[in-house]
C-alpha cells in the first residue's frame, strides 16, 4: 500500500495520499459540471513528483551504504523502528469506507488477497530455484513474495487509471493477515533453505507492521485536524526513512554485493515482472473489469519490501535482506513505467 504507506516501501511513502485518490478516482471522467478540485489536483502533482524522486532517493542511498558502510551498519538496529515509523504512515490513511469496500466487493478483495500470496511466494521461490540462488539470498527472495503489498501500490493504480478502492483494500488486508501468512508461508517455502523460527517472526510483524498501523488508524479517528495538517508531509517523511533502510541493508551486505549483485537484480526483475503481469492476469481470469484489474497489477507485483527487509536482517543475515534492498528500489522503478503506459491505454471496459 502506499505510505502513506508501505516497502514498498514507497510503503507508506505516498499511501498518506490514498484519500485523495480515492475521489481524484472518481472525478477522472467528470460530468461536464463537476467542478476541478485545485487541492486534488496539488497532490496528485505531489504525488507524480514523490514517484518519480524516490527511486533516486533510493539509488543515492543505496551507493552511499556500498561506499560508506562504516556510517550505516552501526544503524542496524533500528531498522525494526524505522519500519514501524512507515507502518504508522500507513495506519495514518485508512478511514472506515476502506473497510467498507471490504464488505461492498468481498468477491474482488479475495481474489486480491489470493492472487497475491499465492503468486509472488511462488514465483520467488521458482525463481531461486530455477537460477540455484545460494541460500541465504534463496530466503530473502522468498521472504520479499511473502510479504504484504507494497505501499507504493496504491499511487501507482490511481496513475494507471486503476481501481483505486480495490487497491486499498487488497493493501490494507493483505498487511492485517501478514503477521499470520507471512511467517506461515516463509516456513513452507523457505525451510528447506534455512532454519525459520516462524513464532519469533509472528512477533516480529506483530510489533513492527500490526501495532503501528493500528496505532496510525486510531490517532487518524481521534486526531483527525491534527493528522490532516501532516499528512502532506507523510510522503517524503517516508521515503527518507525508507532510503535510510536501503542504506543500512546495502552497508551491512557490502563486501558480498559485488559478487552477488548481478543474480540478485536478475531474480528481482523476473520476479517482480511475473507478479504485475500475473496479477493483471489473475483479475482477467476472474471476470473483473479493466480497473480493477489494473489494480491487482500493483497489488500482486509491489510487495512490502521494507518488512522483508527487516525480517531478513534481524532473523537471518544481511546478506538475506540485499533481494528487498533491490526490489524496494526496482519495483517502484516498474511500476512508474507500467502504470503510465496503462494510463495512455483506454480501459477495455469503456
Amino acid at each position: 500500500m502506499l505510505p502513506c504507506g508501505v516497502t514498498n516501501w514507497l510503503p507508506g511513502a505516498l499511501q498518506c495520499q490514498h484519500d485523495w485518490m480515492l475521489e481524484a478516482t472518481k472525478s477522472q471522467n467528470p460530468p461536464v459540471e463537476a467542478p476541478t478540485n485545485p487541492a486534488l489536483a496539488a497532490e496528485a502533482k505531489i504525488a507524480r513528483i514523490a514517484v518519480t524522486v524516490f527511486p533516486l532517493l533510493v539509488v543515492v542511498a543505496g551507493v552511499l551504504g556500498f561506499f560508506i558502510p562504516g556510517a550505516f551498519k552501526p544503524l542496524g538496529p533500528s531498522v525494526p523502528y524505522l519500519l514501524g515509523i512507515i507502518m504508522f504512515c500507513m495506519g495514518l490513511t485508512l478511514t472506515p469506507p476502506d473497510f467498507a469496500a471490504v464488505a461492498k466487493r468481498p468477491w474482488a478483495v479475495v481474489l486480491g488477497i489470493v492472487a497475491h500470496y499465492v503468486i509472488m511466494p511462488g514465483a520467488g521461490w521458482l525463481i531461486a530455484v530455477a537460477l540455484n540462488l545460494e541460500p541465504e539470498l534463496a530466503v530473502g527472495l522468498i521472504l520479499v513474495g511473502c510479504a504484504p503489498s507494497g505501499t507504493a501500490s496504491n499511487v501507482m493504480a490511481f496513475l494507471a487509471k486503476g481501481d483505486v478502492a480495490l487497491s486499498v483494500a487488497v493493501a490494507s488486508v493483505s498487511t492485517l493477515i501478514a503477521p499470520i501468512v507471512t511467517p506461515l508461508l516463509v516456513l513452507f517455502l523457505a525451510g528447506s533453505y534455512l532454519q525459520i523460527d516462524a513464532g519469533a517472526m509472528v512477533g516480529d510483524i506483530v510489533k513492527t507492521v500490526l501495532l503501528p498501523v493500528v496505532a496510525g488508524l486510531l490517532a487518524r479517528l481521534f486526531l483527525k485536524k491534527l493528522v490532516a495538517k501532516v499528512l502532506p508531509a507523510l510522503p517524503w517523511a517516508s521515503a527518507v526513512v525508507i532510503s535510510l533502510i536501503v542504506a543500512i541493508v546495502v552497508a551491512g551486505s557490502s563486501s558480498k554485493i559485488v559478487a552477488a549483485g548481478g543474480i540478485v537484480f536478475l531474480a528481482v526483475v523476473l520476479h517482480n515482472g511475473f507478479g504485475l503481469g500475473l496479477g493483471y492476469l489473475a483479475g482477467k481470469v476472474g471476470r473483473l473489469d479493466d480497473k480493477a484489474r489494473r489494480a491487482l497489477a500493483f497489488e500482486v507485483g509491489m510487495q512490502n519490501s521494507g518488512l522483508a527487509a527487516t525480517l531478513a536482517t534481524a532473523h537471518f543475515s544481511p546478506l538475506a535482506a540485499l533481494p528487498s534492498a533491490v526490489f524496494s528500489l526496482w519495483h517502484n522503478i516498474s511500476g512508474a513505467i507500467v502504470a503510465a503506459w496503462l494510463a495512455r491505454r483506454p480501459l477495455q471496459d469503456a
